[in-house]
């Protein structure tokens, strides 16, 4: 007898309830090669919360409901407030509870403080990514802030402990009275994008280290937050000034909101205009030293932007291997056609790899391994936060139609792939950071490269790879080769990461792929004696 036609057969059941810690084997590996195997049992935890179907529906409500802005209240008078949906204030307050916000300045002195744990905090960062990644953008910029404000000890000294703090208030009051705040930032201008020297906010000084800010900025990121790092024009030149919400006395800042980006992804965190009339600002070191100042902070986001594309592309795997497992097609299960499989083996190689590389520079920054966090951040930004939007289609690709559709959680990464590599620096910046670096300490950069390569020794293409690096960078026109030496040190840094962390064959199958030869479409390269290994640790 045929079936009703309302029953629904040989489709994937709903993706939740797993702990995407434990069922991540790369990850695992990754952080017992490189530092981090002590939090196991607490990431095993982590993982079992951010898994849990309840909470992976936060994601989607907070991304199908997003935040609106109220400029003015009924009154006509100015309010300059955001409402959020729910599920994002419970996105926020999950995250701030597990301390995505500041666990590397716990415990910081902050007359010198010192961040630790980078490594514990991108593993969390990067699961909670293929979960919710916009709000993701207030923790990072609220974690990176600590890093500027160094230079004005007072400050520090009277924001880390709200900073710190696993209080998540969203009430809209002073920082001063509020157990917990979170930081934005406002650096591009309309004129000037990337090239912030072009700003025209002009910062006056009004006594004491204050100083009256009036512009614009075009990208005002978080704008709920309690307070913003912002350059400006001061006489002395470009200045990072602190700008709270809220000024010393408890009245309402003069900060403009104009409008609300609407952007592509990264739907569930608001991205505004913003003017400034008059605003009160704090001077944070000295005038006319506003780009190092803010510096500190852009390295340690760019390492959140790695970590987190990474984690999209975990996501994005998962789901296509958890869809993979459970269709059948011709009679058996997906995940068993060979042409299929090949695919997935490839997305995985690809994934474990981007694992392995961002969970090493996050090692990189708690050893001080001061050539690796400036040489390889830009790089591995630029290299893994590039491939997401490709990683993530094809990932989509594999469920067919059902992956297109918005019921699937994968149109929602696959919008959110390409902000990583725009946000921070877009790639052509980060190559031309790398080169920047190179022609400031030749010796140094070469160093790096040779050392990378010793530890990726006897895998295929190695040694080409460390000579077109250093041919690159010290060629007449190595601006224009920028890009193709950045790629080729992120490649060869992931394959010395692999060789620490992962099974030979996975290191071997992953250099022989896109060190030794250019890399080919997903499911054409020739990794078919690692398939059942990469699958393998893929799943779990």
């Amino acid at each position: 007898m045929p079936g009703d036609t309302r029953d629904v057969l040989n489709q994937t059941p709903s993706f939740g309830d797993v702990n995407l810690f434990s069922a991540d084997a790369p990850l695992r590996g990754a952080l017992a090669a490189f530092g981090a195997s002590t939090d196991a049992d607490g990431l095993a935890e982590f993982g079992a919360r951010w898994g849990a179907a309840e909470r992976l529906d936060l994601g989607r409500l907070a991304n199908a409901h997003p935040p609106i802005l109220r400029t003015h209240d009924a009154s006509g008078r100015r309010a300059d407030r955001i409402e959020f949906h729910p599920a994002y204030h419970a996105l926020m307050a999950a995250s701030v509870t597990d301390g995505l916000h500041a666990s590397i300045w716990d415990g910081a002195d902050p007359s010198r403080p010192r961040a630790r744990g980078h490594l514990a905090r991108a593993a969390r960062h990067y699961i909670v990514a293929g979960v919710e990644s916009g709000h993701l953008c207030p923790m990072t910029m609220t974690s990176a802030a600590v890093a500027a404000l160094v230079p004005a000890p007072d400050h520090l000294a009277a924001w880390l402990p709200r900073i710190a703090s696993r209080s998540y208030d969203p009430s809209f009051r002073p920082w001063y009275e509020k157990a917990g705040v979170t930081l934005g930032m406002g650096m591009t201008e309309k004129q000037g994008g990337t090239d912030v020297r072009a700003n025209t906010t002009r910062a006056e000084p009004t006594g004491g280290g204050t100083y009256a800010l009036t512009g614009h900025k075009w990208f005002f990121s978080a704008p709920m937050s309690d307070g913003f790092l912002v350059l400006a024009q001061a006489p002395g030149g470009l200045t990072c000034l602190l700008v709270p919400r809220h000024r010393p006395d408890g009245t309402v800042n003069a900060l403009h909101l104009q409008r609300l980006k609407d952007k592509l992804g990264n739907r569930s965190n608001a991205s505004s205009e913003v003017e400034f009339d008059r605003a009160f600002g704090w001077r944070i070191g000295e005038e006319g030293r506003g780009v190092p100042t803010i510096l500190a902070m852009v390295q340690l986001t760019r390492l959140d932007c790695a970590v987190a594309s990474a984690g999209l592309c975990r996501m994005a795997l998962v789901l296509a291997l958890h869809h993979a497992r459970h269709r059948h097609v011709f009679q058996k299960p997906l995940v068993d056609q060979p042409a299929m499989r090949r695919v997935l083996a490839d997305l995985a190689l690809e994934s474990e790899a981007q694992t392995a590389l961002a969970c090493r520079l996050a090692a990189a920054f708690d050893r001080s391994e001061t050539a690796r966090t400036r040489f390889l951040t830009p790089a591995v930004k630029y290299a893994v936060c590039k491939a997401a939007p490709g990683f993530v289609y094809e990932a989509m690709e594999a469920l067919g139609g059902n992956g297109y559709v918005e019921e699937s959680p994968l149109p929602r990464l696959y919008r959110e792939a390409p902000v990583n590599a725009i946000w921070e620096g877009s790639g052509t910046v980060m190559a031309l950071d790398v080169l920047r670096a190179a022609s400031r300490a030749p010796e140094e950069v070469v160093g790096l490269v040779a050392e990378l390569a010793e530890e990726a020794e006897g895998l295929p293409g190695v040694r080409e790879a460390e000579a077109d690096i250093v041919a690159a960078l010290q060629a007449p026109d190595a601006e224009a080769r920028a890009r193709f030496a950045t790629g080729r040190l992120a490649a060869l840094a992931a394959a010395a990461s692999l060789a620490t962390c992962a099974p030979p064959a996975i290191a071997e199958a992953y250099a022989a792929t896109r060190l030794a030869r250019e890399r080919a479409l997903y499911g054409a390269n020739g990794i078919g004696a690692v398939t059942e290994v990469a699958l393998g640790r893929a799943l779990g």
